[in-house]
């Protein structure tokens, strides 16, 4: 707390203590956890010094304590409904929903002139753990995690009823409207030869959304959430 006061981030600090209700160790973390690719230096070959590698380690984080909290919760559900209900939450849309109830937004850095959707928000917020992960621990960010935001921020029942299979969703409005629609999915290797699935929607031959993942399954929700978060934007169907 006294670094804090007498740091020239004392403004972050505070935020963060606001926010999550604990006042940083590492306040650098926390400053590149805010800082969209938009306004990142590059570093070295590319890399610059973005949020995006704590949005990649945050992301694994909450899955795993998103799945512990799930299969505690529910104990007579079958892995079917675990998974479900898993990836509702930790979806792009949820936890961009998410990141603007908790206030997410008023702290993220990016260039306003730049192009970028409004998952720049949830992006942060996996950020935003990662650099609590690495700041505090593992116990602490589950502790966190579970108690100040699944706790007061997620209706898990409310949840059950929603409908976040972006892909139908996609396809219904397609149909609904007469838009032609595809799936132009193209398999890759990375540099570590593991592969994976790159994949775009077409909307009438435009590009909406794309993805990436590990099946094309997978693949292909992500980028049909993708164009679903730019279709349905401010509109009832989102």
């Amino acid at each position: 707390m006294l670094r804090g006061y007498f740091s020239k981030h004392k403004g972050l600090y505070k935020s963060i203590k606001n926010l999550l209700g604990f006042y940083p160790n590492n306040i650098h973390l926390y400053l590149l956890a805010f800082r969209h690719k938009s306004i990142a230096i590059e570093i070295k070959d590319g890399v610059k010094n973005s949020n995006e590698r704590l949005e990649f380690l945050g992301d694994a984080l909450l899955g795993s304590i998103v799945a512990e909290y799930l299969f505690s919760r529910f104990p007579l559900k079958d892995e079917g409904f675990l998974t479900e209900m898993r990836s509702k939450i930790v979806s792009r849309v949820y936890l961009n929903r998410l990141a603007l109830k908790m206030g997410v937004d008023q702290l993220v850095q990016y260039n306003q002139n730049a192009k970028v959707y409004k998952s720049i928000y949830g992006d942060t917020l996996e950020a935003l753990i990662g650099a609590i992960y690495l700041d505090k621990g593992f116990r602490f960010t589950r502790k966190l995690i579970l108690e100040r935001i699944v706790k007061y921020y997620i209706d898990v029942e409310d949840l059950q009823n929603q409908e976040l299979n972006f892909k139908s969703k996609l396809i219904n409005w397609a149909q609904k409207n007469k838009k032609s629609i595809f799936f132009d999915a193209k398999e890759l290797i990375a540099a570590d030869k593991q592969r994976y699935f790159e994949v775009t929607v077409l909307i009438d031959d435009k590009a909406l959304g794309s993805a990436k993942g590990l099946s094309k399954k997978a693949a292909e929700q992500s980028a049909a959430e993708s164009a679903c978060a730019i279709l349905f934007e401010g509109s009832s169907e989102g």
